[in-house]
């Protein structure tokens, strides 16, 4: 059978959009650039990075998120792989989208299976969706060393994995699993696949760079190529083993790809895979390439901070657009000049992807920046005030000490309310105590802590055990306060962070305790710093609690 070859001239892609960091950008011409296309790979390849684990449940809450946020495809696993991924394919059936597609994930069937037989197939054809992403292999070596099979054989694998599920009435998006080092290593070959997987009705070939290592120059050479040749639609599924796959997914769509794979925060496998939260930012801002309409951008950062929570992952707080530190000035000068004008310090208005622009306060900062954040609290004063010299000159003196207010805004805003006079203490200390004690070497240790703290006139005297010393402290303090203040039930400790200052002194070393609270509308850090590690523990725990209770009109 002849291969199709398409014919005549490539369309070309826009250049990068000229404009200032805040003002629209200069889009091209749209009319003569190739649509695109969003495919979200989250729970299936997201599902695969190291210390992920979905539950079917969780699965649905992210693809209606991804829906909300208007993407086109949603990759909702492998069926035939797990138990969960057959859950969730019946599950979302009866979830009603309304812009998103869901896709079954799944391979070409195995050498030693006629495909009417083959177990994964009809496990794609179980799951019920209209459109299954097939992969298989395109690099020789794979071909050879991986699956043990002839190149000749892996083409009849292709051809009649497609066409049987064609026969079955389902869209085919062919991912061309390691073309790039494929194409590389043999270009003929590596071509002669996705001929295949197009004669046998695929509607989209997906260039996969599984491994992650290739250049963006390479790309955008390869995508050339590929797409004289392909007559049908070309996607980009890029890993990032070499920190590329952001630049491999924005050079193909220049050289004329028209979907875009990857998933939320740039979760996956290894390194990860290409991270949509930096790739479709950089498409509608950077590019003038709109994917997702009607301002559904502005939903990125809660969606990223959403698929987080779910994964039990860590924020990256220093992540492009959507991190919290994207948008956050702490030198005095940047400060200064982002409050005359943003643009100064900001290649974007924040707001447009969710975000919004933070002023850190540290011994990095000057009057100017501390002013601005004492602003936000709902405080007026000059620049002259003594007030704002003073704590200015506090903040310095305890950043020396080793506190960090970076992470700890809940402790800042206590220190600058206590400074002007605007902070009246929920509690007083009486005092702690707690106790470690091992009974038996075979056995945990046991911990229990006591509180003593007064409310008014009453004095409150409680204790507790917990799974460690500071968890016993919080469970004490909480006892005794919960009876003048129910909302603390609220709260829950989200994290707890310890670091050795002064490493050289051993285990007199001084420690920054750093702990995030957090209750059903907001989260807060909260910071202390000591020698014993208890009452730095007690510091932030304290502080965690007073934060909780100041007047809610603040």
């Amino acid at each position: 059978m002849t291969p199709k070859v398409k014919k005549g001239r490539r369309r070309g892609a826009g250049s990068v959009p000229e404009g200032t960091a805040h003002s629209a950008p200069l889009a091209p011409d749209h009319k003569t650039l190739p649509w695109l296309e969003v495919y979200d790979t989250t729970l299936r390849d997201g599902a695969q990075a190291e210390d992920v684990s979905f539950s079917a449940d969780d699965k649905v809450s992210v693809a209606k998120k991804l829906d909300e946020l208007g993407v086109q495809y949603i990759e909702g696993g492998w069926p035939g792989a797990n138990p969960k991924d057959i859950e969730f394919f019946r599950m979302i059936k009866t979830v009603p989208l309304k812009h998103a597609t869901v896709v079954a994930f799944g391979s070409t069937r195995k050498a030693s299976n006629p495909v009417h037989k083959d177990p994964n197939i009809h496990a794609l054809l179980a799951a019920d969706t209209g459109t299954i992403t097939l992969f298989g292999k395109s690099w020789g070596f794979h071909v050879t060393e991986a699956l043990g099979i002839s190149l000749h054989k892996n083409l009849e694998i292709i051809g009649d994995s497609i066409s049987f599920l064609r026969e079955k009435g389902r869209r085919v998006f062919y991912d061309a699993e390691h073309f790039f080092d494929g194409y590389k290593a043999n270009p003929d070959y590596a071509l002669q696949t996705l001929r295949c997987a197009v004669e046998a009705g695929a509607e989209r070939v997906i260039l996969c760079d599984t491994n992650g290592g290739t250049m963006p120059w390479e790309t955008r050479e390869i995508c050339a190529v590929v797409k004289r040749e392909c007559v049908v639609p070309l996607g980009i599924h890029a890993h990032n083993d070499t920190e590329m796959a952001v630049a491999n997914s924005l050079v193909a769509i220049e050289a004329g790809i028209v979907q875009v794979q990857g998933t939320i925060n740039g979760i996956g496998e290894r390194c990860g895979n290409a991270n949509l939260c930096s790739i479709l930012p950089n498409l509608e801002l950077k590019m003038g390439r709109p994917v997702l309409g009607d301002r559904r951008l502005a939903r990125l950062r809660e969606v990223s901070n959403f698929v987080t929570e779910i994964a039990n992952l860590m924020p990256n707080k220093h992540q492009p657009y959507v991190g919290d530190s994207a948008f956050a000035h702490k030198g005095g000068v940047h400060i200064h000049a982002v409050q005359k004008n943003p643009a100064t310090y900001e290649h974007i208005t924040p707001g447009r992807v969710g975000n919004r622009q933070r002023m850190l306060v540290s011994d990095h900062a000057g009057r100017s920046g501390l002013l601005g954040k004492v602003e936000t609290y709902g405080i007026r004063l000059s620049k002259d005030n003594p007030k704002l010299h003073q704590l200015l000159a506090t903040l310095k003196d305890l950043e020396n000490q080793g506190y960090q207010f970076e992470g700890a805004e809940g402790s800042l805003e206590l220190l600058t309310r206590k400074a002007v006079g605007r902070h009246q203490p929920s509690f007083q200390l009486l005092g702690f105590r707690v106790i470690v004690e091992k009974r038996r070497a075979d056995e945990p240790p046991i911990s229990e802590a006591t509180v003593m703290v007064k409310v008014g006139e009453a004095i409150e005297h409680t204790a507790a055990v917990g799974a460690g010393p500071v968890n016993a402290l919080d469970y004490a303090l909480r006892k005794a306060l919960e009876k003048f203040y129910p909302q603390l039930r609220e709260v829950k400790l989200l994290d707890y962070k310890v670091r050795v200052l002064t490493a050289s002194r051993g285990t007199a070393s001084k420690v920054r305790v750093l702990i995030e609270s957090g209750d059903h509308k907001e989260k807060w850090g909260t910071v202390g710093v000591s020698e014993n590690i208890m009452e730095a523990s007690w510091q932030a725990l304290a502080d965690s609690i007073e934060y909780k209770l100041l007047p809610t009109e603040r």
